[in-house]
């Protein structure tokens, strides 16, 4: 399997940086782990609804062309559907059976153009609670790891 996160934004803590290279390895041992990190659109107007769209628009533009055709394409985002651990590995499973290749999409602090929800297959939801974009990427990295643990029928922590 190939897994491909394409994130919008760069980690500045070691400590998540650590934690996540951990997980990377983890992985390995269910595919491939390919980590696609894109620079973030600053916006020097938090207010602005048109700068905002502006930059999710161009932040678009450099996602859309990782995104593979014929992986199962997953946006995280807050309007999502929520799954338990079991149902979410079963979603992976179905999802990725057919090329044996997964990407998930992570947005910016502004989220995700709709140009990049419409090219998902799955709008995916972690919590209703809003994370940093840095401590999200940990936790998916670990909830790919689990949902992958699950699939091969090894023991998880319910």
């Amino acid at each position: 399997m190939t897994i491909d996160i394409i994130t919008v934004g760069s980690l500045k803590e070691d400590y998540l940086r650590a934690g996540i290279d951990e997980y990377t390895k983890r992985l390995s041992a269910f595919g491939r782990v390919q980590i696609h990190e894109l620079k973030e659109v600053r916006v020097a107007n938090e207010d602005d609804a048109t700068a905002i769209s502006r930059a999710l628009e161009s932040e678009a533009e450099k996602i859309l062309p990782k995104l593979a055709p014929d992986a199962y394409k997953i946006a995280l985002c807050v309007e999502g559907t929520q799954y338990d651990s079991v149902a979410l590995a079963s979603v992976l499973e179905k999802g990725g059976a057919h090329s044996g290749k997964i990407a998930l999409v992570i947005g910016s602090s502004h989220g995700l153009a709709e140009s990049v929800k419409r090219a998902c297959d799955l709008r995916l939801s972690v919590s209703k609670l809003t994370f940093p974009h840095q401590l999200m990427r940990f936790m998916l990295m670990e909830i790919l790891y689990r949902s992958l643990s699950i699939n091969a029928g090894k023991r998880y922590h319910k």
